[in-house]
């Protein structure tokens, strides 16, 4: 599950994860039991800022280890972004940035919820990159 948390910019919000280095949406994994609206809530919690939710957005498929990532459009409300033990830096990246700086595989997951389609998209890809 991914956030694609947007400012008044147009831009959208980028973590880089401390212990990869790698630029993503912030997101995580459902626990067992939890349920979405928990899980976002709990993610916005770990990446430090308040958002609106809207509902699912893009969907998005790990085709070589069956993963469905969901993925929601949010709007920033408030909050301060400041780096913790999973989080080394914060971006807010247009879509020349996203391009360059996350990989295939997440910059079509940022850029899919920045497009003004309202119809879910499925993209299937191996963790990197679209197939």
């Amino acid at each position: 599950m991914a956030a694609v948390i947007t400012d008044d910019h147009g831009r959208a919000l980028l973590i880089q994860h401390a212990d990869h280095h790698h630029w993503e949406p912030p997101g995580g994994v459902l626990e067992l039991n939890e349920s979405i609206e928990d899980g976002l809530r709990c993610e916005a919690r770990e990446e430090p800022v308040s958002t609106s939710t809207r509902p699912a957005h893009r969907h998005l498929q790990d085709m070589t280890r069956g993963i469905i990532a969901l993925v929601f459009r949010r709007k920033i409300t408030g909050g301060n972004l400041a780096p913790n033990d999973e989080t080394a830096a914060f971006r807010w990246a247009s879509e020349h940035d996203i391009r360059e700086l996350a990989t295939e595989a997440y910059a079509i997951r940022v850029l899919d919820a920045l497009s003004p389609r309202t119809s879910p998209v499925i993209r299937h890809h191996d963790g990197v990159h679209l197939l």
